[in-house]
Formats: C-alpha cells, structure tokens, sequence
C-alpha cells in the first residue's frame, strides 16, 4: 500500500509547490505554442462567413443573424450557433458549438437551437510561399437539443471534405458534404452541401469575399428539391487585443448577406454579423 500511495503523494506535494497558478500558465503556454505551430503551416486565409473551411482555427465565434421569411416575416439567431473553435493537437480542430437562442417573428415558439460537436483533421498544407493549399476532413454531430421545434427532429452525421488553393492574394476555398440522420430518413431525409467561396486579401486586414452555398435533398419531405444561396461578405481582422509581439490575442469581425437564387428556399435572404475572438 505504501509504495502505491507514495507516488501519489509525490505527484500533489509537486504540484502544490508548484503552485496551481503556475501548473495553469504552463499548460497554457503549451497549449497557445502547439496552437501557433499548427496554424503557421498553413494559408493565413480568412474563416469565411457561411462555409466549412479547410484551416484550423483556435477563436470563440459568436454570429448574429437575421433571417427574412417569404412571408415578410423576420427570425433572429442569437449566437449563430456557433463557439469555441480549439487546436488540442498537431493538424486538429475540435469545435464546440453551443446553442443559439431563436426569436421568431414567424408566430413560432422562441427558443434555443441545437448543440453540434465537430472534429475536423488537416491532411496537406502549405504556405503562401510554398504552395499555398490546403486540404481537410471533418465530421459533425448534430444533437438535436433545440426547444419548441427551432432544431432538427433527430441527430444527423455529416462527413465533409474540405480544401482550397491560393494564387497570390486570391484564394478560392470549396467544400462538399453529406447529413445521415440517424432516425426519422423517412421524414427528414438526406442532404448533400456544396459550398464555394472566392476570397481577396485587400492590404493587411480586409478580406472580402463571395460564397456559393447549395443544399440538396435527397429522401424525405424535400425530396429532390435544392436551394441555393449568392452570399456576398466581408472579414476585417485579426485586430490585435495587446500590443505584445507573437501574441495570439485578437479579434476578427465580418457580415456576410445570403440571398436566394432558387425558386425552393427556406428563407428569402439573410443579415449575418460575425464577432470572433482569437486565442
């Protein structure tokens, strides 16, 4: 029993000589160093605003969105959905992505959305100065947690392969992916998304850019019926927080305007505002 116990004992003693501040600043420090490795193997493009995208990233992301109904009516997301993008290893993107809360205008019932978990993998990548691609896998779970019918009616899976290649300033970014529910295919069906995005670096921090994003239905109540929206937008950042060399700190903030370019679509056009925090 001693020589179990003593190991142990030794490890709390180590750690309260150390100090619990200091035993926090050194993992982050590791964590922030591992996060800044990662990213500087990659193109220093923009997270656009609507679209998957093939770089990891390390932000909390809030967006604000308002939706426009074909009826005239207006349906706000507050938060987007969205939350802490993380890098906890080499090549690795772990998101969070908490539930937005729904005000709408419609005559439906306000309340949270759904909570979705995303992994996502960095095959290849290369700077600007060396190749300037880029080339990702992920997968999402969507967990339907959304109250009074403002998410989906069951969980869904979707793998989506994500890549890009930069010529100079330009960089073109696109992505292709699918969603299997895991119950109710009779009624929800499947969906395959398609999105692309053309992006232009204007001096250091403006990034303007234009998406293309598809959703077609396959199965279900949507059968055969595919939406597609024209998404103009821009990025501004990232906008230093402290004035430190090699901090990561920073903020980036866009909008983005989804407008409906098909006769089948769930909402006319849509207002999005995007606040992220770099860390």
């Amino acid at each position: 029993m001693r020589r179990v116990l003593l190991p142990f004992v030794f490890l709390v003693l180590s750690l309260t000589a150390y100090g619990q501040d200091g035993f926090i600043r050194n993992l982050a420090a590791q964590w922030e160093a591992r996060a800044t490795r990662t990213q500087a193997a990659q193109p220093k493009w923009s997270v656009p605003m609507f679209s998957p995208f093939p770089m990891v990233a390390q932000v909390y992301r809030a967006d604000f969105i308002r939706q426009r109904t074909a009826a005239g009516k207006s349906n706000w997301n507050m938060g987007g959905g969205k939350g802490f993008n993380l890098i906890p290893a080499k090549n690795t993107q772990v998101d969070i992505f908490v539930p937005g809360y729904m005000i709408r205008g419609d005559g439906g019932q306000d309340g949270f959305g759904d909570m979705i978990l995303l992994g996502k993998y960095r095959f290849l990548s290369k700077t600007e100065k060396q190749g300037n691609y880029i080339l990702s896998g992920q997968l999402s779970w969507h967990i339907p947690t959304g109250s009074y019918k403002n998410g989906a009616p069951a969980a869904s899976f979707t793998p989506t392969l994500v890549g890009g290649k930069g010529f100079g300033k330009l960089a073109l970014m696109s992505s292709v992916g699918g969603s299997l529910p895991t119950s109710q295919t009779s009624t929800t069906g499947r969906a395959i998304h398609w999105n692309s995005v053309v992006q232009y670096k204007v001096g250091r921090y403006f990034s303007p850019q234009l998406e293309i994003n598809t959703t077609s239905h396959i199965g279900g109540s949507r059968d055969g019926k595919t939406q597609t929206f024209l998404s103009p937008g821009i990025m501004v950042g990232k906008l230093p927080i402290r004035s430190i060399d090699n901090s990561r700190l920073g903020v980036t903030v866009g909008a983005g305007f989804q407008i409906a370019t098909t006769g089948f679509h769930t909402y006319n056009h849509a207002l999005a505002t995007s606040v992220r925090f770099v860390f």
